[in-house]
């Protein structure tokens, strides 16, 4: 293996393939910090390109694109309450506080760094052992991914705020949003009323951008302002990453654990950083010593999400080389560029094809490096942002959220659609709705739905073995225990606070 590992990096270190990495890396995270501009889009624009390439450099670009993309959804979430892609949703719960208290460049640091190190975890994962780990994901079936769902829903609970009622009623809207267009299995079209825009239903970069952007932007109008003013938040100055080595360090434990539940989740195909986020997110707050301080700037609550989702890169990629199967729409993309190049991914991927694979493993890691150079590079004039008026800033991301939901299906419906879910975003915030829960419910409800059906189709209708399985057994008790906890936690908060009213 290290003679194979030696050999991937010889590879990859040439003039050319360095000069087709930075430009990969580059791309990618303009598209990670563009709203609705996605690291699936940017690869599939790039995949003809490397039709004339050789193996090598056409997937070490591809690659590059994967991990610019997923990374460069931090910068809008911390800068402007605005997450690049589903994966940086968590990153804005308390990236954007830190902002506005002024530590906007130690939150963009702590992002920064969190990225790479979770990346870089997950690359030495999938060098080291890959093949077993595909295979502890191939006994994850229909009865698993739904136990998995419903336990990653209890999630609800920690991120409902003070009222685990508006919580609940949040996270099943989104739920009922999911319901909205085709039947999952079937393909019955559900609660369309006749509209054929809504057969589709609606993309999670179309709730996204309208629940954090554009109700933003509706709350921006609403509110007095002076236009004197250049900015209610000050730019701070920014030297290296922006946070002292002391600040790291304090977050070893954070890291180590977000890069495990990263890179977990990034294995089990059809989950991703989208989930992964939240889990870590989740797994931060309920291990942090002051929890009370998620949601208003704790430094924690952005090192969890951004180490959980760059670490789903590198185990997506396990599923992927070892057996072929994509996890998401990205590593769907990155197979067909496997399978354009003449490589077959499975088993004996790594005994034909081994420098080749080895090489990728290798770009990755380089690509992961190049990365943390340009934030290096790039954090003082990311900063700068801060130093521009709402009043020009604003009317810009709105022109970039309607380019970019016009951009996903070449559809003028979903740029309406942003502006009914920014709408509908504001009016939750205004009545103390928490908007976490309904995009948590968005996202894990297909999830749960689907394996429910497929597992019911397998037995024939009986319940049993989805409580039978031993994995989904252990996750379903999981998924009681955390509600019982919630339960008990939500009484003794009603009870302290009988208690100071006496």
């Amino acid at each position: 293996m290290i003679d194979m590992i030696m050999t991937g990096f010889g590879n990859i270190f040439g003039l050319q393939t360095i000069i087709l990495i930075t430009l990969g890396v580059t791309f990618g995270l303009m598209f990670g910090s563009i709203p609705g501009l996605t690291a699936t889009m940017g690869i599939a624009l790039a995949l003809p390109i490397t039709y004339g390439m050789d193996p090598i450099n056409a997937l070490a670009l591809l690659m590059s694109i994967f991990i610019g993309g997923v990374s460069g959804g931090f910068i809008p979430a911390v800068l402007i309450n605005l997450p690049g892609t589903p994966s940086s949703i968590a990153t804005t719960f308390d990236g954007y506080p830190m902002t506005q208290k002024g530590q906007g460049a130690k939150a963009l640091g702590l992002a920064i760094i969190s990225s790479f190190v979770g990346g870089m975890f997950s690359f030495m994962i999938l060098i080291l052992i890959a093949p077993g780990l595909a295979s502890i994901a191939l006994k994850f079936g229909p009865f698993e991914y739904f136990a998995i769902a419903i336990f990653s829903l209890t999630m609800i609970a920690s991120l409902s705020g003070n009222s685990m009622v508006k919580g609940v009623l949040s996270a099943l809207l989104g739920i009922g949003l999911t319901m909205i267009g085709a039947a999952p299995v079937s393909g019955t079209p559900r609660f369309t009323f006749g509209i054929t825009s809504l057969d589709g239903g609606f993309d999670i970069l179309i709730v996204m951008i309208g629940l954090f952007a554009v109700s933003e932007i509706i709350k921006f109008t609403t509110e007095r302002y002076d236009a004197s003013q250049t900015n209610d938040i000050v730019a701070p100055k920014v030297k290296w990453f922006g946070v002292k080595f002391s600040d790291v360090f304090k977050q070893r434990k954070n890291m180590l654990r977000s890069s495990v539940i990263g890179t977990a989740i990034g294995i089990l195909p059809g989950i991703g950083g989208g989930t992964s986020n939240f889990l870590a997110y989740v797994a931060a707050k309920n291990g942090s010593k002051k929890p009370e301080e998620f949601g208003k700037g704790n430094p924690e609550g952005v090192v969890a999400p951004e180490c959980a989702n760059n670490a789903s890169i590198g185990g997506a990629m396990v599923p992927l080389v070892t057996l072929g199967i994509p996890g998401d729409a990205a590593t769907a993309i990155l197979l067909g560029g496997l399978i354009l190049h003449g490589l077959t991914p499975g088993p004996m991927l790594f005994t034909n094809n081994g420098d080749v694979v080895y090489s990728i493993f290798a770009s990755m890691i380089i690509a992961n490096i190049i990365l943390l150079i340009l934030f290096l590079v790039g954090i003082k004039f990311f900063i700068k942002v801060l130093k521009i008026p709402k009043y020009y800033l604003l009317p810009i991301v709105v022109v970039l959220c309607a380019l970019g939901a016009y951009g996903l299906n070449n559809r003028i419906f979903d740029i309406g659609a942003i502006f009914a879910f920014g709408l509908i975003g504001y009016l939750l915030q205004k009545y103390g709705f928490p908007l976490t829960p309904m995009i948590l419910g968005f996202i894990l409800a297909p999830i749960a739905e689907t394996n429910l059906l497929r597992g019911l189709m397998v037995t024939k209708g009986s319940f049993l073995p989805f409580i039978t399985s031993p994995i989904a057994g252990v996750f379903l008790l999981l998924a009681l225990g955390s509600v019982l906890f919630a339960a008990r936690k939500q009484m003794m908060r009603r009870k302290e606070y009988e208690n100071n009213q006496i």
